[in-house]
């Protein structure tokens, strides 16, 4: 069984006096431990699409099952505990909370599930730990460089174990270095805690990384093993 089943979802938004299609008839199917990168030009949709993976909104038809559970039409309360159990999220921006710690931030999904202070710190740590920012426990976001501040996105996002990790262009406010750097971090990571990893970018090179590769265009996707694209 897929960990991720889309069966031919669709999602609609009423502009004006006509409906834009943003994502039409989309298949596609992530096996656990899978890592998938979506790939497009502007405006193709892949955004989208990543945000119907995180439960952050509805198709308008077909089906995402996660792990064999029908999610497409939970209410707002089941999908918001979903998304913080099973499902990490990256994002480019990095989303922190300015005033809280990097151990703190770290630490807010695990809170919002009501776990113990002493659980949520020893489970930051570890994340931390393994995004080699340990020594950062107590300083704050902007003390950080724009790589460390990813990093730590990253290990709030692992710290929550979940099943599915989605990375909505990871690397796009990072120069090339930096942006190698977390691309290496996330495969590490993806190959040592068997992760299932879906990242959805415009660059290329990002792209080349994953195992499988799916191409957005006008709302439609086709997925290909990477080795057959190259």
């Amino acid at each position: 069984m897929s960990l991720v089943s889309l069966q031919a979802v669709s999602r609609s938004y009423p502009r004006d006096d006509h409906e834009v299609h943003a994502l039409i008839d989309v298949g596609l199917h992530v096996e656990r431990g899978e890592f998938v990168a979506v790939t497009g030009p502007s405006g193709s949709g892949k955004s989208t699409l990543l945000h119907i993976l995180a439960l952050l909104d509805r198709p308008t038809g077909g089906c995402y099952r996660l792990d064999g559970e029908d999610v497409s039409a939970l209410e707002d309360g089941e999908r918001a505990r979903t998304r913080n159990r099973r499902i990490g999220l990256v994002f480019q921006a990095f989303q922190l909370v300015p005033h809280l710690t990097v151990a703190e931030n770290v630490e807010l999904p695990l809170a919002y599930r009501g776990l113990a202070l002493a659980d949520r710190r020893r489970r930051a740590t570890r994340a931390l730990e393994r995004v080699a920012l340990a020594h950062r426990l107590t300083h704050l976001p902007d003390e950080l460089s724009g790589g460390e501040q990813q990093r730590t996105a990253i290990a709030r996002a692992l710290a929550a174990a979940p099943d599915l990790l989605l990375a909505d262009e990871p690397t796009g406010n990072l120069d090339e270095g930096t942006r190698d750097e977390i691309m290496a971090l996330l495969e590490r990571l993806w190959s040592d805690l068997g992760l299932t990893l879906v990242i959805v970018t415009h660059d290329s090179s990002v792209a080349r990384r994953a195992r499988n590769v799916g191409q957005m265009r006008n709302g439609k996707l086709t997925v290909r093993a990477r080795h057959a694209m190259d």
